[in-house]
């Protein structure tokens, strides 16, 4: 079944949070992830505010776990690392 990755983002630094995603989404696209929103307008109903909010469809949960892991995205992980906090989550789409 297809799975959503979703990340809600607070960049504080945007040269190298830029990079990171210029490399993270090489490492998605790799895995078959598909971009549905990336920034963009939002509405914050609970929890913390990350104005970044980036969702991509990939075919499966185990194909997004497979990207978090691969070592594309891990070095892509080194450039956001202390330049934003961010939360992720894999969520299966029951369709």
């Amino acid at each position: 079944m297809p799975a959503l990755w979703i990340a809600h983002v607070k960049v504080s630094d945007d040269a190298a949070y830029g990079e990171y995603a210029r490399r993270a989404t090489t490492a998605i696209a790799e895995h078959g992830g598909v971009f549905i929103a990336r920034g963009g307008r939002y509405v914050q109903l609970e929890g913390p505010d990350r104005p970044r909010n980036v969702v991509a469809r990939f075919p499966s949960v185990e194909a997004a776990e497979a990207c978090n892991r691969s070592d594309a995205y891990q070095e892509a992980m080194s450039y956001a690392k202390g330049a934003a906090e961010r939360e992720l989550s894999i969520v299966e789409i029951d369709e």
